[in-house]
């Protein structure tokens, strides 16, 4: 069922290309639907007594941004009645409805994060989510042979990782730290005991420093030349593009000795061409010269709370890369993540070299 969705966008596109947000939100949730249904009439075939919702059913409610949908609150009364039935309820994940009834979808890991707002919702002693993985690992393990599968990690932690390129979605782990519901990710397909993400943090002051290395190969860096250096300028860019709906990451703003700008800002790949045409329609604002957009680039990231505080973190990275010939375009940091904007070309390079310098091959799960 996994390549549902997909093909539900073929048949949108082959319609047209001017895709309303709408009717396509009410398109892509039918693949939830039928997915919940199949599972429902499965369970029931083999005895056991089964209800399937959707999202609406299930007392999901969003804000109205179709497509990428926030959930506002979730009316748990229908799904309590069901289970006080003794039925098992299924609820059609990436969907919910607005306070006029319209089909909303919640974006990429839309399931995740339905999943873990029923969890919080309904005051689960946790959330269990079942992918094609065993749990997070130091690192991806189809790139790095020795990476370690974490038992367990802190909130903080996961949001870092998920963020940048990790399995789970970050708005899910958001609602979980939010709702204090601990979030085990495990395998449907072994009975490994999979990664408990939960609140605390993990590490003490002299323990593991980082946790893990991730990736993210979604990355467009645009950037708008000699713009004029003063008052308003970026504050005129960034709501512009804020009210397109457009999510901006890294930011980088130079300025010249002429009293000109040039700011580079990273979108996601899908959302390249909106943000270049937002920033076309605010060229005579914007005193616009040139805007350029390369789609060639990919984030790498180590992160750890135990990077919080201690020196060194920073240059070792620096000095990995340098030694191994790849040139950092962009850097941006949090309190326990460093993460460089590479090219796409030396990503798998990159995360191999982080992981081994950093000692995070696979001696035992941590």
């Amino acid at each position: 069922m996994g390549q549902t969705t997909d093909e539900l966008l073929r048949l949108a596109t082959s319609v047209t290309l001017n895709r309303n947000p709408r009717e396509l939100d009410l398109l892509l949730s039918s693949g939830e639907i039928i997915s919940s249904t199949l599972m429902s009439m499965a369970l029931r075939a083999i005895g056991y007594q089964a209800i399937s919702l959707t999202g609406l059913q299930a007392g999901i409610r969003t804000d109205r941004s179709h497509g990428n949908a926030r959930i506002v609150n979730v009316d748990t009364t229908r799904i309590l009645s069901e289970i006080n039935f003794g039925k098992i309820v299924i609820v059609a994940g990436f969907q919910g409805f607005t306070d006029n009834f319209e089909v909303t979808t919640l974006g990429r890991g839309g399931s995740d994060t339905s999943a873990v707002a029923l969890a919080g919702a309904l005051s689960a002693e946790r959330c269990e989510v079942y992918t094609d993985v065993d749990g997070i690992f130091t690192a991806d393990p189809r790139i790095v042979v020795d990476a370690r599968r974490i038992d367990e990690i802190a909130y903080e932690e996961m949001l870092e990782l998920a963020a940048y390129g990790s399995k789970m979605h970050p708005r899910s782990i958001e609602l979980g730290s939010l709702y204090n519901v601990p979030i085990r990710i495990s395998s449907s397909f072994s009975d490994q005991t999979g990664t408990l993400v939960h609140g605390g943090m993990r590490t003490m002051e002299f323990g593991i420093k980082v946790t893990g290395v991730a990736y993210d190969r979604d990355v467009s860096k645009i950037t708008v030349r000699k713009l004029p250096d003063k008052p308003g300028i970026a504050a005129l860019l960034f709501e512009t593009l804020s009210a397109e709906g457009i999510s901006v990451d890294t930011i980088v703003q130079n300025t010249s000795m002429d009293r000109y700008t040039d700011i580079s800002f990273t979108v996601t790949r899908t959302d390249s061409e909106k943000a270049m045409e937002t920033v076309r329609s605010i060229a005579d604002e914007l005193d616009l010269h040139d805007l350029v957009a390369d789609s060639t680039l990919c984030k790498i990231s180590i992160v750890g709370s135990g990077m919080l505080n201690a020196p060194g973190y920073a240059s070792s990275m620096f000095r990995a890369f340098a030694d191994a010939d790849i040139n950092i375009d962009m850097i941006t940091t949090s309190e326990i993540r460093i993460t460089c904007i590479v090219s796409e070309l030396k990503v798998e390079e990159g995360v191999r070299i982080l992981h081994r310098i950093f000692g995070l091959g696979n001696t035992g799960s941590q």
